[in-house]
């Protein structure tokens, strides 16, 4: 089965407007060239004035409620139409009407509007009793005041936003230098704007704003020529008649008609076109030639290589050959088949000859067959021929232009060749050596997959229908599915294989029996059922077919707040059937904003299509009609279509609750492939006894005393888990422990054993004042940190973050709580050095708290906050000397999955 392929492309980037500095430098750009004398005077200009532009756009920025208020209260009357402008959540405070109060701009960029101290126009009252003042300009014949009660507040608040998006296109294009926003966006609206309201009134409120702008650069008169300069633009823009859309031209019956908008054409990446005439220049004619070696070898070979035909160039400019004939006898000239020939197979270099003969790729699968044919008897001359002497050259090019790339803006593009088109126009063809056009037309007859019509992928999930890609952030494939819209979905019947809906539609209505999906009716017991497990006429069996009815049409059972207690009395009592009470559940608020409101209109049709008809849909063609519908008549007409369909009828009937009939393979896989979902090869589920691995796991092998198991109890990050030996000095008596204290405060402190003969005796009064009695642990402690040898180990080497970590280490058993503690330490460490920042920490009342007078440091495992135990746990496990690194007390923000 061949299917012709008619969607899928590769992500298109968003179109960016044009601006003074990047439509010249293109230009030049596409010419191989630098920027000439007149277009660095036209950058110079327009960067000289980019302070004057930026402070411009912001003034109209910051004022613009009052800017558009004059306009509305020129065009409306009866009511108060700045009531209906739309303002931000945030309340904020209104900009005073002078270039002083920029927000946005920098002091260094602002330009002074200054005022006379009696002039109105400099701050807000002024603005405020300029509201209705005149002199705006003439009013277009026709103009009529609108009045606010009859337009309705819906249309106000249009007609206000629409104001102000005019405003904002304004203030762009002043700060871009460049028109082409307005160009695009309000060229053509006159006829739009004429159906909803008035062309008129909006000319009368763009000349009304454009005098209002006016007002805030009265003393600047090359700012006020500049707002006049674009609001002129932007009213000549919205007089015109809205553009003819450019049609594809060409032979082949399958791209006529194919449309391009002229709005588009206008923000396209505007190329030079260059036509060889006989009263040129030498000069143009020079660069004329140089565009055709642009075009053919894809560089300017003179400049680039030092290469020329130079032969043909004399030719051309006395006017012995045309330029059409330039551009064959190039294409077949040595430079060329060494270049873009020989390198390459047939289909690669067709393709390349298209793109530099035709400015295009190749159309469609035919196309190629035909020139592929042409290339394998004639060789590249033949190509060249053809390419040349077709209809599709002499209607775009003729005799005397100069071939160029027809891209994305420049014509209608077919949907099937779209994403290989821009590859091949986007980057430099000598660098692929592979066929693009020709391996995706090849996939055209390969046999349907289960893919969704509108979809690149396979269908993951069965709940992802309508999904025109997978993923918003991943590029599709470039090549499309191969579906048209006659194409019908793969779908399987849930219940016997027979009863299939397109071989038997008779079969709609049977059940699908003890196979298939269980089956709710509101009557007598179900046909064929012997055993009364049918749902009876009762208040019970009543209950339980409401219950259904609420799982089906919204997929769960809905919480008390969500039931309709109505339509179900009016059920049990039998005033409404089955079906009119599924419809009256797929018109509830509930369904529709689970199943249209949050969803885009090919996605909402499928849910709801599959809930109320127990199926997917089948195909494009299914959900076009589907769709036509809902643009015209909307949400609610899509469920009264699906409920009252003969499908529906067939199927359910008025007394059967709406079951799943049909699923995609991929669901059908996917229910088989969930845990507990195991068949054996009769079909009955395998229960296997297997013991979970974490159970045995657990499991004891050997006896455990108590003391063990009250061990065991006390792990984890606990209050209760601290170092197993703490060492306290409360006898100074006893000398043993003194010698004990002391090696731990070295171990501490020093996080090494301390002998006599490396510190010789540089510890020794502070060993004999605490075996005195004379301080006690504490002061010991602060003495070694101290320390000469202290400061040349642990805060010399280091920066202040390192010495203040390794000081809640040594001091306080544990690393930094957070930034706040060490910019507090930091404080003290800078002002006033290592000694009193080590007083600050054994001084503290954590250090009390903890450890008291008698007791040396020691590493604690602190349960708050949770997020310093990692910290400290790293501390501890790394040795100082061999890393220097600093464990900063934060995390890394998680990054977005998107």
């Amino acid at each position: 089965m061949s299917v012709t392929a008619s969607g899928g492309s590769s992500l298109a980037r968003p179109q960016l407007y044009q601006t003074v500095a990047v439509s010249t430098i293109l230009q030049a750009e596409q010419q191989d060239r630098f920027l000439e004398g007149g277009e660095l005077k036209e950058l110079t200009a327009y960067y000289k004035s980019g302070f004057q532009r930026l402070n411009i756009a912001q003034t109209i920025t910051n004022n613009a409620d009052i800017i558009v208020s004059r306009a509305a209260n020129r065009i409306f009357t009866g009511g108060s139409p700045m009531s209906y402008l739309e303002k931000p959540p945030a309340v904020e405070e209104m900009a005073m009407a002078t270039s002083s109060g920029n927000t946005g701009v920098p002091s260094e960029l602002v330009v002074e509007q200054k005022e006379d101290d009696n002039s109105s126009s400099g701050n807000l009252f002024g603005a405020f009793r300029s509201l209705f003042a005149g002199g705006s300009g003439p009013a277009p014949a026709g103009f009529r005041p609108i009045n606010v009660s009859q337009y309705g507040p819906a249309n106000m608040q249009k007609s206000l936003r629409d104001m102000s998006w005019f405003l904002r296109y304004i203030s762009y294009a002043i700060v871009a230098g460049d028109p082409n926003i307005l160009v695009v966006n309000i060229r053509g609206l006159r006829e739009i704007i004429e159906k909803a309201c008035s062309s008129a009134a909006t000319i009368v409120a763009l000349q009304e704003m454009r005098a209002a702008s006016r007002d805030y650069f009265r003393k600047d008169q090359s700012a006020a020529e500049i707002v006049t300069q674009y609001f002129d633009v932007a009213i000549s823009e919205f007089k015109a008649s809205t553009p003819a859309n450019k049609l594809r031209q060409g032979t082949s019956s399958d791209i006529q008609g194919l449309q391009l908008p002229q709005s588009y054409f206008n923000a396209a990446e505007n190329r030079q076109k260059f036509v060889m005439k006989p009263g040129l220049s030498t000069l143009e004619k020079q660069s004329v030639i140089k565009a055709a070696y642009r075009q053919i070898f894809e560089r300017d070979i003179t400049r680039a290589y030092g290469q020329s035909v130079s032969y043909l160039e004399s030719q051309v400019k006395n006017g012995d050959i045309s330029m059409k004939e330039f551009v064959r006898r190039l294409c077949k000239s040595p430079l060329y088949r060494k270049q873009f020939f020989e390198p390459f197979i047939n289909s690669r270099a067709l393709e390349l000859a298209f793109r530099h003969i035709l400015g295009r790729g190749p159309s469609s699968r035919e196309e190629v067959q035909a020139y592929f044919s042409v290339v394998s008897e004639k060789g590249l001359a033949g190509l060249v021929d053809a390419l040349v002497d077709s209809q599709e050259y002499a209607d775009y090019f003729g005799e005397e232009t100069v071939p160029y790339l027809r891209g994305l803006g420049q014509e209608a593009q077919e949907c099937r060749n779209w994403g290989m088109q821009q590859e091949l126009l986007n980057y430099s063809a000598p660098f692929r050596k592979v066929p693009q056009f020709v391996t995706t037309f090849a996939r055209y007859d390969r046999p349907l997959p289960d893919q969704h019509v509108y979809g690149s992928g396979n269908d993951p999930l069965e709940i992802q229908f309508g999904a025109i890609f997978p993923k918003e952030t991943r590029n599709p494939s470039s090549s499309p599915a191969p579906f048209n819209k006659d194409t019908k979905r793969l779908l399987i019947h849930r219940g016997a294989g027979i009863k299939n809906q397109n071989s038997n539609p008779a079969a709609r209505g049977e059940f699908p029996g003890s196979l298939g999906a269980k089956v709710f009716r509101l009557n007598n017991e179900l046909p064929g059922s012997s055993n009364g497990s049918g749902v009876k006429f009762s208040e019970n069996s009543t209950q339980a077919v409401i219950r259904a009815c609420y799982r089906q049409v919204f997929g769960r059972d809905v919480y008390q707040g969500q039931e309709l207690k109505v339509a179900e009395i009016k059920l049990e009592n039998g005033d409404i059937t089955i079906r009119e009470f599924i419809k009256i559940l797929a018109k509830s608020d509930t369904f529709r904003n689970l199943y249209w409101t949050s969803l885009y209109v090919v996605k909402a049709v499928e849910y709801i299509h599959r809930r109320l008809l127990g199926r997917p849909t089948y195909g494009r063609q299914e959900i076009n009609k589907y769709f036509d519908l809902c643009s015209k008549k909307g949400f609610y007409a899509l469920v009264d279509a699906i409920i009252d369909s003969e499908e529906y009828s067939a199927a359910f009937g008025e007394d059967t609750v709406p079951y799943e009939r049909y699923l995609t393979p991929a669901g059908l896989q996917l229910r088989k492939a969930r845990p507990g979902a195991i068949e054996d090869g009769i079909g009955a589920k395998v229960d296997k006894d297997e013991t979970p691995r974490f159970v045995e796991l657990g499991q004891v092998s050997t006896f455990r005393t108590t003391p063990e198991v009250q061990q065991k109890i006390l792990q984890g990050v606990t209050v209760q888990r601290q170092q197993s030996k703490v060492f306290k000095l409360t006898d100074t008596f006893d000398k043993v422990g003194v010698k004990n204290a002391i090696k731990a405060a070295y171990r501490q402190i020093f996080e090494r054993d301390i002998d006599p003969y490396v510190v010789q005796t540089q510890f020794a009064v502070l060993e004999s004042r605490l075996g005195n009695n004379e301080i006690n642990v504490k002061e010991f402690i602060e003495g070694l940190g101290c320390s000469d040898l202290y400061i040349k180990e642990f805060y010399t080497p280091y920066p202040n973050t390192k010495a203040i970590e390794l000081g809640t280490k040594h001091f306080l058993g544990r690393a930094p709580l957070n930034q706040r503690e060490i910019q507090k330490y930091n404080q003290i460490l800078a002002s006033q050095g290592i000694r009193a920042f080590i007083g600050a920490m054994v001084n503290s009342m954590e250090y009390v708290q903890v450890f008291g007078e008698d007791t040396v440091p020691y590493r604690r495992f602190p349960t708050l906050p949770a997020a310093n135990f990692p910290n400290t746990e790293k501390l501890y496990n790394q040795l100082t000397k061999q890393n220097d690194d600093i464990v900063v007390p934060s995390f890394e923000p998680t990054k977005l999955n998107v």
